[in-house]
């Protein structure tokens, strides 16, 4: 079974034709480039991003030679629009991930906090789909249907009105246990009434579309995260990766039940296969990838290729916090802000650098910690993403979590564990780990630093991220899971 896998990410859409072995017969990329408002808003245009989809899918059909048998589609998750369901069109920008414009709407409902966590399993953040679905509501347009981009996306391009599991389980309007909307929750956001898709299995077919080539099922729908995930062979409890892309985002495989993190993680839907629920706990950075593009816009370094080459042995005592965008799991401090402190008249560009990609460590072994703190010892830690090809980056993350770090052998985990999802909604006979193709790390990152080495930067740099939240307390102000 070939499968045109898309992944419509943050920065860019990748398409990639998929054989039944997981071999990648042909890719394509084409950037976008998100809108960053003064204001915390962070918009994308919905037309760029359908045509970012639709070149990107045929340019890798058209390199592949050949026709296929399904598309998959995995999504961002949490970003939203509002649209004409008649039409199709459009009707506002789309509200990123990254958006931190209904802070304000949360803290409206800081009285409900305890229960909207318990139900869904999320923290009460501007990060997930609601706060930004009502913030359209009230800021933008009360026409058409809101919905996260997914269901916009596959409406376009098979008419269905539909969602995943693990997509409706970022929304903040799942009950994670039943999996299903939950009329309180559209209440308290103040989406009652609200039409809202129907929520599949990831091995359903939505339908189909003859966009890139001839008609062709639709099946296989995702969150990038959770694909990424399957792909790395993460479908046994305990198993868990971390993907470096614009954010970076750590998932651990729970298993059959949903459990409520006590240590600031959240918990989704990680996949619905062969009837079956999967759950995951998962942690987010904000800023991983758009850090590094942040030093790039600084000159700093002239792309992301460079930051092995430019990074400093040692920091110099140089310290980064790199909230740029807030802090999220396990703090869930929406008014937190970066922080580069330590720094003399000898420091250079190579130590601010190191600097940052020790910064984004540290925020991923904090999640691990989490992990750890909620019962789920780990034994290695698996990794994909753009910010793998930094060995330096990697190599700090090894010694920070004290623990084997694995590489991903492509850069395409994400439509990998998409085409996985098609090929189980269109093959009865085939498993979950059948359709998963098997892999071997491309690299393997043992910690160098001793176990007090590591406590102790761990120690100091939660001293300086407690400085830009004031007292450094989780979810005191824009969350934290109940």
């Amino acid at each position: 079974m070939i499968v045109l896998a898309i992944d419509q990410g943050t920065s860019g859409t990748k398409a990639l034709v998929v054989d039944h072995d997981g071999t990648v017969a042909a890719a394509a990329e084409v950037p976008i480039r998100p809108d960053y408002l003064a204001d915390g808003g962070v918009e994308q245009s919905p037309d760029e991003l359908l045509a970012s989809v639709l070149a990107a899918g045929r340019q890798a059909v058209q390199e592949a030679g050949r026709p296929v048998d399904a598309v998959a589609l995995a999504n961002q998750g949490e970003t939203v629009l509002a649209w004409d369901p008649r039409s199709g069109e459009p009707l506002t920008a789309a509200c990123v991930w990254q958006d931190r414009r209904s802070a304000e709407l949360c803290l409206e409902l800081e009285p409900e906090r305890g229960w909207i966590e318990q139900r869904t399993g999320l923290a009460l953040d501007p990060y997930f789909s609601a706060p930004k679905m009502a913030w359209l509501r009230r800021h933008r347009t009360r026409d058409g249907v809101v919905t996260t981009t997914d269901t916009w996306l596959l409406h376009r391009l098979t008419g269905a009105f539909v969602t995943d599991a693990s997509t409706a389980s970022r929304s903040l309007l799942l009950d994670v246990d039943r999996v299903d909307w939950d009329l309180e929750l559209l209440s308290a956001f103040g989406l009652s009434g609200e039409p809202l898709p129907a929520v599949l299995s990831n091995d359903e077919v939505v339908g189909t579309t003859a966009a890139f080539g001839r008609p062709a099922p639709v099946a296989g729908i995702v969150v990038d995260q959770q694909a990424a995930l399957l792909a790395q062979s993460g479908y046994e409890p305990g198993s868990a990766k971390s993907t470096f892309g614009t954010g970076a985002f750590l998932l651990a495989n729970a298993g059959a039940c949903a459990p409520r993190s006590s240590s600031g993680l959240t918990t989704s839907v990680a996949w619905r296969l062969r009837e079956a629920t999967t759950y995951c706990t998962d942690g987010q950075v904000y800023t991983a990838g758009s850090a590094v593009r942040w030093l790039r816009e600084l000159g700093l370094i002239a792309d992301a290729r460079e930051l092995d080459r430019v990074a400093a042995e040692d920091a110099g005592g140089v310290l980064c916090v790199p909230a740029l965008a807030g802090l999220a799991a396990p703090w869930w401090r929406a008014d937190a802000r970066a922080a580069l402190v330590g720094m003399t008249l000898s420091t250079g560009r190579g130590e601010v650098v190191r600097a940052v990609l020790e910064g984004i460590a540290a925020q991923v072994a904090e999640l691990v910690s989490a992990v750890e703190r909620d019962g789920a010892p780990l034994s290695r830690l698996r990794v994909d993403g753009g910010l793998t090809h930094s060995a330096t980056l990697l190599q700090v993350l090894a010694d920070l979590v004290q623990l084997p770090v694995e590489v991903y052998p492509s850069a395409h985990a994400t439509a990998v564990g998409a085409a996985a999802c098609a090929r189980l909604a269109l093959d009865p006979r085939c498993t979950v780990a059948d359709a998963v193709p098997a892999w071997t790390p491309a690299a393997r990152f043992i910690p160098r630093w001793t176990a007090d080495r590591a406590a102790a930067f761990r120690e100091r740099w939660r001293r300086t991220l407690a400085a830009t939240t004031d007292d450094g307390a989780p979810g005191t102000e824009a969350g934290g899971t109940a």
